[in-house]
Parts: C-alpha cells; structure tokens; sequence
C-alpha cells in the first residue's frame, strides 16, 4: 500500500491510499508512466468527507465515474509532460463514451444534482424571478414617473393660489418624519424575528457609530444633509415658478452627470470615457435649453435654479457615501426621519421670518389650498418612499428611468395646459440630455458584457450556418464533425 497525494486535488493534510503493482518494467523516474496503474483508481472506496473536497477542487473531479478517472490521468499527464499524450485522442474518447443524461442538463448542474431534471428546474426558477423583478421594475417605474410628475404639476397648480416655495418645501419635508414609522409597521408585518419599537431604533442608531445618535452627531452628520435637502426641493420648487415643469424636470436629470463629475473628483471613483461623454452633453443641453428662450433674464434664472438644485442633489449624494457610507433600509429610513425633526426643529423659523417680512405673505389661512399642499407632500414622500427602498424588489436602473420619464409626460401636460413652445432648440436640447442621462445608467462593465454578447452571437452564427451547410450531406453530421480531430495524429 502506497500513500498518494493528488496534486492540487485534496486539502493538505488529506491522503488517499492507493494500492498499486509497480511492474518491473516502469521506470520510477517518470510519473507519465503510471499511466496503467492509474485505471486502478476506479475500484477505490474513497471517504465521503474527503470525496466531498475533492468534488469541489479545481483540479480534481469526482473520481466515483469514468469521466473524473480520465480527467486526472489526463492532467498528470499533461503536468508531467509525457510525449506521447495527445489532448485530442482522450478528449474524443471521452466524447464517445455513453452517458447516462443529455450534455445540457449534466453541463451546468450544480454538485450534488440529480442528472435528472433539477438542472432544468433551477434555470426555470431563476428565469422565473427575474421575470418577477422585471414585472415589479415596470411597476416601480410607473409609480416613480407618476410621483415624480405629479408632484412637479402640483407645484405648479399651488404656486397659482400660493406664491410660497419654500412654505412649501418646509411644509412637504415636514412628512418625512414618516420614514422610520412606515418602515417599522413593514418590518412588523413582514419579519419573521420582531422587535420592539426601541430596539429596531437602537439597531439602526448603530449606522451613525458606536455612540448611536448623540448631540455631536446630530449636528455634524444629519444637520448639514438636512440643509442641503431643503435647498434641493426650494431651488426645484422656485424654478417651477419660473419656467415651464418640462424644462424644469429635464433639466434635473443632470444632476446623475454631476454625481458622476463629484464622485470622480471627490470619491476617486472609476473613470469611464462613456460617462464623460454623457456629461459633455448635459452641459450642450443645457445651454440649449437657455438659447431655446432667446436668453431671456426670466428663464436664464429658471434653469440657474434647477441646475443649482440639480447640483444640491448630487453634492448630497456624493457627501452621504464620502461621509456616511451605504445604509440598510431601516438606517435610511432613520436618516430621512430625522431630517424631518431636523426640519421641523431648525427650519420653522425660516418661513416665519419670510411671512412677516411679507416675502412669503398670504393674506388668510382659508386662501391656502391645503388640498393641493397635502397632495403634492403625498407623491414627494411615495416618490422618496420608492426611490430608497424600491431596490428591495428590482434592479436600480429600472427606478432611475421613472425620474426621465417624466420628462414627456410632463411635456404633455405643458401642451395642453400652458403656452409652451416646442421649437427645434428645445427638442434638441431634451434628447441630447435625457441621451447623457441614459448613457449613465451603464454599468462600469458595460463594454466587457457587449462584447461578450458580440462574440455569443458571432459564435451562434457560425454554428448555425455549419449546421445548414450539413444538412444535406449523410445522415450523422454530428458524428463525422467529432471525428474530425482524431485525423490530426
């Protein structure tokens, strides 16, 4: 009895003992000449624990079938460089040997599948949940487009009775204090391990550091997002006032170009050419949206302020991952609950101020449209509400299309309600940006996908034209193409 050690089969310190003959015809110089003795591996009785590792290896299949056996004598072989091994012959060998399941379901099934049908069953089922993640993207995107379109439409119908953004934008931040009370009656209803109110909140407190919430971070590390969140949405809402919702919604599209510049800048993220590209033409389409009004002061203000919303939004972003990281669900909906006290704690006295200075003045509370205030508060907070949890069901990109399609709904909208003209510059300018904003929904590996997709497709050509070019000849096209290498001895 012999003590063999696989060479990059089994963990070290594993040992399998294999009985051997040596003959006194084989030199014990060179491995390549086991060659024999190696067959007698199929008779081996192996543990299952060791079996186990060595089905998982790289390097060594199971040795329980035929095919595992040639498999090793073939890398040793290989290894050892014996000269007369040819890969072609074995491989054909192995072709030829009958088997016991169809090369399609034995290909990918994973360790430990029956040869059966559970290979087919699992790729019914993946293909089965990404249909159900693409049917729920398609919902998602209705529900982010619809939100996002009629809170902008709103806006516009409120500032006709109620001259006051940023009443406006303190009063629909307000509702963001709903985050964290929503997202715990979901955590309620759907968990399996519930806690108690305090716990959970104590949990997601751990997002902010060791110390959870204290007064220091408060301050350093809610306060600052909280301002540039209401300077988001009043820049947004002040821009409606000025200019037409479309411009307006197209306009904010850019801002996915300037959290690519700031991330690249401050977050040295990955530079991509692609994404470069999509920038250059948010910059083109925004100062063609200017020239599409001739420059005037009237909308050369208006599209100041949405790009400077634009820019709050993304100097939110990149600042959020620089100074806070990625957040779960329920840590997220803790931050945006406490910007909402946040807002409700230090940002009350800012429209206070404005109404008794009459910069903000309304004459009665009875002339507030409340009906539309509460609407418009409604689909901002279901548009947050989607956009930051909306992942849980479908892919980010699906969610991010809900925000550029807007843009034409609220283009026919503009049509039928308003004055706007659609003149050649603004056409132009809102398909050179919703095309910057589409070019950067690509992922980073977008280019190695295409071509992988390229070479798939070449590939299934060329077979599929072999494959017309055989039908006419004999009657076993498959079997004369396999035959095909043994001819190169």
């Amino acid at each position: 009895m012999g003590i063999r050690e696989f060479p990059g089969g089994a963990p070290r310190g594993k040992t399998i003992a294999v009985g051997m003959r040596r003959s006194p015809d084989v030199s014990p110089r060179r491995l390549s000449d086991i060659s024999p003795q190696l067959r007698q591996l199929k008779y081996l009785v192996v543990d299952e624990a060791i079996k186990e590792d060595l089905k998982w290896s790289r390097s060594v299949e199971d040795l329980s079938g035929p095919v595992g056996l040639t498999s090793i004598e073939e890398r040793i072989l290989r290894i050892t460089g014996y000269y007369g091994y040819q890969p072609w012959a074995a491989s054909y060998k192995r072709e030829e040997r009958p088997r016991d399941c169809p090369a399609p379901a034995e290909a990918p099934a994973p360790a430990g599948a029956e040869a059966g049908g559970r290979a087919p069953h699992l790729c019914w089922r993946c293909s089965g949940a990404q249909l159900k993640k693409i049917f729920w993207g398609v919902a998602v995107v209705l529900c982010v487009c619809s939100s996002w379109a009629g809170a902008t439409q709103l806006a516009k119908l409120t500032f006709r009775k109620l001259d006051a953004p940023f009443a406006l934008t303190w009063f629909a931040t307000n509702w963001n204090f709903l985050f964290f009370p929503l997202y715990y009656a979901g955590h309620v209803c759907k968990s399996v391990e519930k806690q108690s109110l305090k716990q959970r909140y104590r949990e997601c407190c751990r997002f902010f550091g060791d110390n959870g919430l204290t007064l220091k971070v408060f301050f350093t590390k809610a306060a600052p997002f909280g301002v540039l969140w209401t300077l988001t949405n009043y820049l947004y809402l002040h821009a409606i006032k000025k200019i037409n919702t479309t411009d307006v919604s197209v306009l904010f599209c850019c801002n996915k170009a300037f959290v690519f510049l700031l991330s690249w800048i401050v977050l040295r993220d990955r530079f991509m050419g692609v994404r470069i590209v999509a920038a250059i033409l948010a910059i083109a389409g925004i100062v063609m949206m200017t020239y599409a009004d001739g420059f005037h002061s009237h909308s050369v203000i208006g599209i100041a302020l949405v790009v400077g919303s634009a820019s709050m939004s993304a100097l939110y972003k990149v600042l959020f991952k620089l100074l806070l990281g990625s957040a779960k669900f329920g840590e997220a909906a803790l931050f945006l609950s406490i910007l909402g006290v946040f807002n409700i704690l230090f940002i009350t006295c800012v429209p206070v101020i404005l109404y008794f200075t009459k910069v903000e003045y309304w004459s009665s509370f009875d002339d507030i449209p409340w009906g539309n205030l509460c609407g418009f508060s409604i689909l901002l907070l279901t548009f947050n509400i989607v956009l930051n949890f909306g992942i849980a069901v479908t892919y980010p990109t699906l969610m991010s299309l809900g925000i550029v399609l807007s843009v034409p709904v609220n283009a026919v909208v503009d049509h039928y309600t308003s004055t706007i003209v659609f003149n050649g510059v603004r056409v132009i300018a809102i398909i050179i940006i919703g095309l910057g904003f589409l070019l950067l929904l690509l992922p980073e590996e977008w280019d190695v996908w295409l071509i992988k997709l390229l070479t798939r497709l070449k590939v299934r050509k060329k077979e599929e034209t072999a494959e017309g070019g055989a039908e006419p000849g004999s009657g076993l096209p498959g079997k004369s193409r396999r035959l095909r290498p043994s001819f190169a001895r």
